[in-house]
């Protein structure tokens, strides 16, 4: 499976913070915004991964992050030089799909929750169609709510209506087979000129081959598209980092844990950003994985 995080936009409404740098790049607490969707796709095992953001934006996430292989990853980067629409990075994306199952993060999307990585891994096994990701929400006019039957398979899309059928909101990650670059050049854009993920996956569940797995009480979806959802998003990292005491969304970490790096490699990376408090977190981690050759 090729992943792919959409990292686009202007960030209007988190102006003027977001009027010299992107939006995926403002803290989230101690890590930027872009660490949790990327971790999102490290747990679920996929380590071909291609970022697609602004022309101007671009630079700052290869400094960030650079190929990706120091976790063991394969980073590609890609532009999107106007808001097209998220279903348009299956267009600029077609390449490094190629032949293969794809997942979509948004880049402002925060996701936690135990054993999430059984969860995306469960999704991804024999994916034919796409599945779609919900979350009960107490406003779920202000989302995109899908209706399900007693199976899960999707009976209907509704974007941000006003007189919801359920509370189900679809968070913004997709997984999809490889039919979605096709599906994805056969749309037309919408009245505000976009080519809608709805209406993609509209498609495949005009075809019977869209399902939604319920995320329970046990998880998190945050959005940070607004000062007050920013800071919220914060406070909630920080509350269960200092309370438990590990790390959400520790790239090196998850990593390690993945079998994308050794103990040595995730040292050493901790080592670099010794002087931090995430820096000590990575060193000691690895240093507890296994005895260290270097140490």
């Amino acid at each position: 499976m090729k992943g792919i995080i959409l990292a686009g936009g202007s960030g209007s409404r988190l102006h003027p913070v977001t009027l010299g740098v992107s939006k995926q790049l403002v803290p989230v607490y101690n890590k930027p915004m872009i660490y949790y969707p990327l971790s999102v796709l490290m747990l679920a095992g996929i380590t071909e991964i291609l970022l697609i953001s602004t022309p101007h934006d671009l630079p700052a996430f290869r400094r960030l992050l650079g190929d990706g292989s120091h976790l063991g990853l394969r980073l590609g980067y890609a532009e999107q030089a106007h808001p097209n629409g998220l279903a348009e990075a299956f267009l600029i994306g077609e390449e490094h799909v190629g032949d293969d199952t794809s997942a979509l993060i948004l880049g402002d999307n925060i996701f936690h929750g135990q054993g999430f990585s059984d969860v995306l891994r469960a999704a991804t096994r024999d994916l034919k169609g796409c599945v779609l990701f919900g979350y009960e929400v107490s406003d779920p006019h202000r989302h995109g709510i899908g209706e399900v039957d007693a199976d899960g398979n999707l009976v209907s899309i509704e974007e941000k209506p006003a007189h919801p059928k359920s509370n189900r909101a679809l968070t913004g990650l997709y997984f999809y087979d490889n039919d979605v670059v096709e599906i994805a050049k056969g749309l037309r854009p919408s009245a505000r000129g976009e080519l809608e993920i709805s209406d993609l996956n509209n498609v495949y569940l005009d075809r019977g081959r869209a399902t939604c797995v319920d995320l329970g009480r046990g998880f998190a979806w945050l959005d940070t598209g607004t000062h007050e959802s920013l800071l919220d998003a914060g406070q909630y990292v920080q509350t269960l980092e200092a309370r438990q005491g590990v790390q959400i969304a520790c790239l090196e970490e998850i990593a390690l844990r993945m079998g994308f790096i050794d103990a040595d490699a995730c040292y050493a990376l901790g080592e670099r950003i010794g002087s931090s408090g995430y820096g000590k977190y990575v060193m000691d981690f690895a240093r507890r994985a296994r005895p260290l050759t270097t140490v």
